[in-house]
This record gives C-alpha cells, sequence and structure tokens, in this order.
C-alpha cells in the first residue's frame, strides 16, 4: 500500500481563472512543479477535480481533457506521473455522488492503486476538498492559492479543520515531508 496526495487541479496547481478550460488560460501555480518532485520521492498523485462548468455547459468534456492533458504532459516532461484524474462533470444543484466532498474518487483510487488512505493527503483551496479528506480518512492541506483566501473565513468558522493552511504549494509539500 502506498500514500497518496489527492490534489485538487483548479487553484491548486494552476491558476482558477472562471472555468478555465482552455490552453491559452493555462498557468501552473508558482511551486507546483518543485513541490511535486519533493513529493514525489513519497508519494503517487491523483487528481480530484469538481468541473461544473461541463454541467453548466460552459465547456465540452472534450475541452476538459485536452486542458487536463496539457497539464498531465507539462508534468510528465518534468518527471511527474500524474496516476489518474477523476472529475465531477455536475453543477452542484444536480444530484451526484462524486462531486467533493464525496469520497466516491478517493475510495476508486484506493482500489485501483493500492493506496494507503490513512497515510494520504488531500491537498486543495476549497472547504470541501478539506471536508472529502476528513470524511475519507486522510490528512488535509487547506490552500490559500485559487479561490483559497477568498473563502478562509469559511473555514476558520467551519468544524472542519484541515491539518494545515498553506500560503503555496512549496509551502504544502514541505509540510507534508516533514510530517
Amino acid at each position: 500500500m502506498k500514500p497518496a496526495i489527492f490534489l485538487d487541479r483548479d487553484g491548486t496547481l494552476n491558476e482558477d481563472i472562471m472555468y478555465p478550460h482552455k490552453i491559452h488560460h493555462f498557468k501552473m501555480l508558482n511551486g507546483v512543479i518543485e513541490g511535486l518532485k519533493k513529493l514525489s520521492k513519497k508519494y503517487i498523485f491523483v487528481i480530484i477535480t469538481n468541473q461544473s462548468g461541463i454541467g453548466r455547459k460552459v465547456f465540452t468534456e472534450e475541452d476538459f481533457k485536452i486542458f487536463n492533458n496539457h497539464l498531465i504532459t507539462i508534468l510528465k516532461k518534468e518527471g511527474i506521473e500524474i496516476k489518474k484524474t477523476y472529475h465531477c462533470p455536475h453543477t452542484p444543484e444536480q444530484v451526484c455522488e462524486c462531486r467533493k466532498p464525496s469520497v466516491k474518487y478517493i475510495k476508486e483510487a484506493a482500489k485501483e492503486f493500492g493506496i494507503d488512505i490513512k497515510k494520504s493527503w488531500v491537498m486543495g483551496d476549497h472547504l470541501h476538498d478539506v471536508e472529502m479528506g476528513i470524511n475519507a480518512g486522510c490528512k488535509s492541506i487547506y490552500m490559500l492559492t485559487g479561490h483559497g483566501k477568498m473563502h478562509i473565513k469559511d473555514v476558520e468558522k467551519s468544524r472542519i479543520k484541515p491539518d494545515f493552511v498553506a500560503e503555496n504549494f512549496l509551502e504544502a509539500a514541505d509540510f507534508i515531508m516533514e510530517q
């Protein structure tokens, strides 16, 4: 059994402009490559992302795949492997079992890749990322990147508490590696 880092995508790995889905929208956040390289010594990587823009018909599944494959290709060129990307295409108003904070994709990844959930982490810039991690039995990091700073008050008021709040990806990676 291996530990994993379950990564939110938009706002955690890449800039989160409103519904990023075109390659010309893509911009990797500072410290992501360096942080992933540090973490890759001990962890495997899985992306779990809510993509309500598909359900809202802002972009298509194909647009999502092209944008996501662009990210995966950049990371691969740096020697970083993403085992799989799981995405929920539904809006918050739709009833589904895959939208974060659901643990569906963590359970699927754990089964598919032999992941030790208790030694794994979730990183994301929304409270639902932290909640997903806690509900699954992972440790969690709330990122102040992306929408993180905008929603920090929600985290502070919530009963849901991350293990760490990170200013940026590299700070999060350093914290995880020190544990």
